[in-house]
């Protein structure tokens, strides 16, 4: 099967962030940015990432995504095959959202059209973290190629606040208005379990194959996804501790506690891994997710976004991470470090088109070849 990939050809920035204002003109292959930590490499990529989820990988506050001192930001992506989009907000507003300058009625409706996968040093939390982390994980990836899961997580959402309310009435809350809203997040709640479900089971040969690749068959991992749906009917499961819930004053069964647990060996990967070990994991995850994404997404090849992905990690590791994103398996790559040893690693490895691209307070700059 033909796999188009999804490029961005040139990437506008105003006032985002601490970038005041670039203009970058991409490579459709690789993409290095440069510069010591802090500087604005990492604002870069997420502008980019704010272009295919319409928000921030890393502040849920649109308003303090304006550069200080300024009163809007923008972003402007051209993508491949004439997609223009464009993303925008003043100070007091909401923001703005357009595709070929057409405003989008729901958010909802872009998710998914420009499929991206990010391996950033925060994606630690996915081990150290709580079960949120992980169950935002599988919605991040499930919701980029199944557009009506957002709607089937709203409206599970919407029933477990409306329940939850209920259960911290000091009067006795009505049993048939909980009841409704009970069978709504049992209803919803069996979909998205399936969805997830599914989504585990096809990922996880992947992922082993992608570690063993990196770990050069050194080690051995899994991931077993939990639901309370795996008890018997939600409904049922969710009913039979109400009196509890009502004690604590929220839902204490749902599958907004699924978890995912991730396992080295026979041990607990939070447990057991070194530093090491859990960013070897978590960029294998990463990369099984690209992969998944390009099975299953329209035919479309996400754009890769590698956020000083290398440290911490030994050399033999290094050397395949860079074999691997280095071919033809993968579209359009960005990718931050402060060490210009290992872009030009991967670099040398590759016969692809690149760009590598200065950054400093913000100001970004490209390294022209000699």
């Amino acid at each position: 099967m033909y796999l188009c990939p999804m490029i961005l050809e040139k990437l506008s920035i105003i006032n985002y962030k601490n970038i005041a204002a670039a203009t970058l003109e991409l490579s459709p292959k690789i993409n290095c940015l440069i510069g010591q930590n802090g500087v604005g490499k990492t604002n870069v990529l997420d502008a980019i990432y704010f272009l295919s989820f319409c928000h921030s990988a890393n502040n849920p506050v649109d308003s303090q995504l304006i550069r200080h001192g300024e009163e809007f930001f923008m972003l402007e992506g051209c993508y491949d095959e004439d997609l223009t989009i464009t993303a925008s907000m003043k100070k007091g507003t909401k923001k703005h959202f357009k595709r070929n300058k057409k405003e989008y009625k729901r958010l909802s409706e872009h998710i998914g059209l420009i499929p991206i996968v990010v391996v950033a040093p925060s994606d630690t939390l996915l081990i150290e973290g709580g079960s949120e982390e992980r169950r935002r994980l599988m919605d991040l990836v499930i919701s980029q190629y199944d557009r009506t899961y957002i709607d089937a997580m709203n409206r599970y959402n919407k029933a477990l606040q409306q329940r939850n309310a209920l259960l911290k009435l000091e009067e006795e809350p009505d049993l048939d208005v909980i009841s409704l809203f009970e069978e709504q997040m049992a209803i919803e709640g069996e979909n998205i379990y399936q969805r997830r479900k599914a989504f585990i089971e096809e990922l996880t040969p992947i992922f082993q194959h992608i570690h063993e690749t990196i770990s050069e068959n050194r080690e051995q991992v899994s991931l077993t996804y939990t639901s309370h749906c795996q008890r018997g009917r939600l409904l049922d499961v969710i009913q039979r501790d109400r009196f509890k819930d009502r004690a604590v004053g929220y839902s204490l069964h749902g599958i907004h506690r699924d978890d995912l647990e991730f396992a080295l060996g026979d041990h607990p990967m939070k447990r057991e891994g070194s530093q090491g070990q859990n960013k070897t994991f978590v960029i294998a995850l990463k990369l099984a997710q690209f992969d998944f994404l390009k099975r299953t997404n329209s035919k479309t090849t996400p754009l890769l976004l590698l956020d000083d992905i290398f440290d911490k990690l030994d050399a033999r590791r290094v050397e395949q991470i860079v074999k691997l994103v280095g071919s033809d398996d993968f579209g359009q790559i960005f990718i931050t470090d402060t060490n210009r040893e290992h872009l030009d690693q991967i670099l040398a490895s590759s016969e692809h088109d690149y760009r590598i691209f200065h950054v400093e307070n913000g100001d970004i700059n490209e390294i022209k070849r000699k």
